[in-house]
């Protein structure tokens, strides 16, 4: 039985694992002792964790894991061992989430090419080809969009993601709205027509938060249910443990 904790930028996902089956799942704003406490005497079965984390502080969180749990791993994309060849040419800079989920859509797709779509604070566009992660590329989330546009303007105002699909906004809230989905929109549609023209058995994966809003909205696409993440780090423990 493993632990995973995935601490992004803005929440933690604590899961744990027992061979395919996800036995427990839930988000957090942080990993404390109450947390721990309760989890492990629920799961008395846990024997590794392993801890995926954007924010500097894994080392912390893998102290605090450690008195209750016998293996603990803090992933590195610089150091840690993986099962795919790593092409990134900086991956001490590398998002451990983004090594992670490269893993994880090549665990569910070993043969084939892989496009992850991670829809967060940040969008993550990353390829797994030929049994490697040769990299990908970042820009702003949609809601970091919205908040970009009444943080750095007098007069707009805060807008949420929306599922309508307008051709044109008619108030200034609408155009807002349609301005940034439908550019995520066109932005990702592109990489999608590119990648299918470069690449002939192919997956594209749809994962984060705001996945929901563009998989209906471009074709040929995968929402994972199962994050490519957790199933990423779930790889990358049975392969070091």
């Amino acid at each position: 039985m493993y632990l995973i904790v995935d601490i992004g930028n803005s929440r933690a996902k604590i899961v744990v694992v027992k061979g395919t089956n996800i036995l427990y799942n839930t988000v957090t704003e942080s990993v404390s002792v109450d947390v721990v406490e309760k989890l492990v005497a629920q799961y008395r079965g846990i024997t590794h964790a392993i801890i995926s984390t954007t924010r500097g502080d894994g080392e912390a969180v893998k102290s605090l894991l450690s008195g209750y749990i016998g293996e603990v791993m803090l992933f590195s994309p610089a150091t840690t061992p993986i099962p795919i060849a790593n092409h990134y040419h900086t991956p001490n800079t590398l998002g451990a989430d983004r090594l992670a989920a490269a893993v994880g859509a090549w665990a569910m797709y070993p043969d084939s090419d892989v496009m992850v779509v991670d829809f967060g604070t940040a969008i993550t566009i990353d390829y797994v080809v030929g049994g490697a992660f040769v990299g990908g590329n970042i820009s702003p989330g949609v809601s970091t969009r919205f908040r970009s546009l009444a943080d750095y303007t007098a007069c707009l105002p805060l807008c949420e993601p929306t599922e309508e699909v307008l051709e044109y906004g008619r108030t200034t809230r609408e155009a807002i709205e349609q301005g940034v989905m439908r550019g995520v929109e066109h932005e990702i549609r592109g990489y999608v027509e590119a990648f299918s023209k470069e690449n002939g058995k192919k997956h594209i994966i749809f994962t984060g938060g705001d996945a929901k809003y563009f998989v209906k909205r471009i074709k040929n696409t995968i929402f994972a249910d199962c994050e490519p993440v957790i199933l990423g780090l779930t790889t990358i423990l049975e392969y070091n443990a």
